[in-house]
């Protein structure tokens, strides 16, 4: 989404400070969020020196969020609808071989955990249309309340005919959104997070889209300062991911994902002092800020995937990512092939790098 004006006399000055802000974390022009970023905080400061120009203020954030929020809706309507039947499945079948690639693990092995900064509800899309369930630290059916509590849940199941003997359930990923998401919102009388229930690609006048929604919806712009991530229930997301990153053996796959956050590069970084992880970046094009990030970092833990052939999903999951390990019957026609001589599939399949799995893209 393109740069926004808050019509006040202190727009220049919020651009001014979200320019400075992207120019700090090099990347290059401020966006959307920065500018959200530097009107919250002068928003708060407004709050104590003048009423008047903060009513002012938070009415422009306000009507701008609401673009943001609209923005985000069009996006998942465009989804849905699809530019044709044919060419909407084609991307709902790449999505879901995208995520079952990674998925598709032995259970007793250690569950796939996706992190995202984006707030559409793209990957949650994704996981319905190929089943997959989703663990995250929202409880509860009707009104799903986010819980600060880190406990490890997980799902089991007894098979048919045995008693006392659970085993984990196939299928099952855990998905953490650092920078919130569009259906978040703030209870202030309860002093809670709900997660209402939007229906993916709903209208913009949808009755649970808030009109006002500085002070209800939790979506955060990233962060500039360290003292943001202390704040709830930025902490809670953060520790997460750097208690899934940060162990080790652990593998990080990034798929576009632009080396922007600063807080997001510290956790990476310090994963990689543990000798045995491993980072896998997909991206595009290698802008300075990726140059800036490997530069940082040993050649031997990280691997790059860079340009346009391997940033495209179809491609990506047609002939580089392995093919998901609960398809059985794939699964067991692969391996009768490796086994067969001469057979000329056999060589395409020696093309399909084994180290493309891992434990968890961003």
């Amino acid at each position: 989404m393109a740069k926004v004006t808050f019509g006040t006399s202190y727009d220049a000055a919020i651009d001014a400070h979200a320019q400075a802000g992207a120019t700090a974390m090099k990347r290059g022009a401020a966006n959307i969020e920065d500018q959200f970023r530097s009107a919250l905080a002068l928003l708060e400061g407004l709050g104590v020196i003048d009423k008047g120009a903060e009513n002012t203020l938070k009415k422009g954030i306000d009507a701008q969020m609401s673009g943001f929020l609209t923005s985000l809706l069009k996006t998942e309507s465009g989804i849905v609808a699809g530019k044709d039947p044919a060419s909407k499945d084609a991307a709902l079948g790449a999505l879901q071989s995208f995520l079952l690639s990674f998925a598709s693990r032995a259970a007793s092995r250690e569950r796939l955990h996706v992190f995202t900064t984006n707030y559409d509800r793209l990957i949650e899309h994704g996981c319905d249309f190929a089943g997959l369930r989703i663990i995250d630290r929202f409880v509860g059916a009707l009104n799903p309340v986010f819980r600060a509590s880190r406990v490890e849940v997980d799902v089991h199941y007894n098979p048919p005919g045995i008693r006392g003997e659970p085993r984990f359930m196939e299928g099952v990923i855990r998905l953490t959104k650092l920078h919130g998401s569009l259906d978040w919102f703030f209870d202030k009388d309860e002093r809670r997070i709900y997660r209402k229930g939007i229906p993916f690609g709903a209208p913009a006048d949808h009755t649970d889209i808030p009109k006002e929604p500085v002070d209800t919806v939790m979506i955060y712009p990233n962060p500039a300062k360290d003292v943001e991530t202390t704040q709830y229930p930025y902490a809670e997301l953060f520790r997460d991911f750097a208690a899934a990153a940060c162990r080790p053996n652990a593998v990080v796959v990034t798929y576009g994902y632009g080396f922007g956050d600063d807080h997001v590069n510290r956790v990476l970084f310090d994963m990689l002092t543990i000798p045995s992880t491993h980072l896998v970046i997909m991206a595009y094009a290698a802008d300075d800020r990726l140059k800036a990030f490997v530069e940082k970092t040993r050649d031997a833990q990280v691997s790059l995937l860079i340009g346009p052939h391997f940033s495209d999903l179809a491609t990506l999951v047609a002939n580089y990512l392995p093919k998901p390990a609960l398809d059985y019957i794939s699964g067991r026609v692969t391996e009768l092939l490796k086994h067969r001589p001469g057979d000329p599939k056999l060589n395409d399949l020696a093309t399909v790098p084994l180290s493309a799995t891992a434990t968890g893209p961003i």
